[in-house]
């Protein structure tokens, strides 16, 4: 804890407390086992047998002398006990009233010592789970750069590949993994009929129809035809991605980029640019999204989105 410790006054004031705010000792232990992580501290004392007070002195003798270890405990049982507000278990007792006053005056004496020992504690928590996220990130985008570079291999042996039936199960094995390696949970099984993929997926709230295609020719109008006809039979708010490794023929290009825009285009030099990571699958969606709605252009190419970073 950044080599501080918790003060001698800290911790006579936190004895006394322990030993006010709960009457009996069975509740008493409930409360410190609830507030520690080193739980079995507590079975080296007769709790049966021994006073209450020896045990609660005991106890936070033992781990404030040791306070690497144990100290983050210490300030949790501190955290806890600062914040009791509800006495009724103590005035229910014969003198309770008296009993009670004893406890929330130990309290308000031990919250006078502790106020920077918890600021500290406060301060301490979040750096740890900054850091816990700053690991988690790491480790995902270690394992997405290693799964990348597994699914670029396979990337390459599909260029020059010349079994058609082959490349197409390969390639529907990779857009699956791909899609599910950034988050998208596609739908359907990415069937293959040919070397054409079918499948869905799900990104901000918009459903997306997916087609791919590789075939020797860059895709024209009747297939982006064929396709938004199937989008059109869903639901409003559905859009389609339509993937040709070869990319598409100016023409259909042209005819879908007028009127209602419901399909966006990526090509291979755009799965190229995501397994080299270059660019995240989901911005790249995105971005072509947003230049379908706002400019009228379906095929925004990969390299005008990373010039303009």
């Amino acid at each position: 804890m950044d080599n501080k410790v918790i003060s001698p006054p800290a911790l006579l004031a936190l004895k006394e407390a322990l030993t006010c705010i709960y009457w009996y000792k069975d509740d008493l232990k409930s409360f410190i086992s609830n507030s520690i992580k080193y739980k079995l501290l507590l079975d080296e004392f007769d709790w049966n047998k021994e006073y209450k007070r020896n045990i609660v002195n005991s106890l936070i003798e033992k781990m404030s002398k040791n306070q690497t270890i144990y100290q983050e405990d210490l300030l949790e049982l501190i955290k806890n006990v600062v914040n009791i507000n509800d006495f009724s278990h103590l005035e229910m007792l014969e003198d309770g009233i008296e009993k009670a006053k004893k406890a929330k005056n130990s309290i308000n004496a031990l919250k006078s010592y502790t106020d920077a020992h918890l600021q500290l504690y406060e301060d301490v928590k979040i750096i740890e789970e900054r850091k816990k996220l700053s690991k988690e990130i790491l480790e995902k985008t270690e394992g997405v750069r290693v799964k990348l570079i597994e699914l670029k291999a396979q990337y390459f042996e599909l260029l020059t590949s010349h079994d058609a039936q082959k490349r197409g199960y390969i390639l529907e094995n990779l857009l699956r993994n791909l899609f599910e390696l950034f988050d998208l949970d596609p739908k359907s099984s990415f069937k293959c009929y040919g070397e054409q993929i079918d499948g869905a997926f799900r990104l901000d709230n918009t459903d997306y129809l997916l087609e791919s295609k590789w075939v020797k020719n860059p895709i024209g109008s009747k297939d982006l035809d064929s396709f938004k006809e199937k989008i059109k039979r869903r639901l409003d708010n559905t859009l389609g991605l339509f993937i040709s490794i070869n990319g598409f023929s100016e023409e259909g290009v042209n005819t879908h980029s007028s009127g209602e825009k419901k399909i966006i285009l990526m090509d291979g030099s755009d799965i190229m640019a995501i397994l080299e990571e270059r660019i995240d699958l989901r911005i790249l969606i995105r971005r072509k999204k947003d230049s379908a709605v706002l400019r009228g252009n379906i095929y925004l190419k990969v390299n005008d989105i990373l010039s303009e970073n």
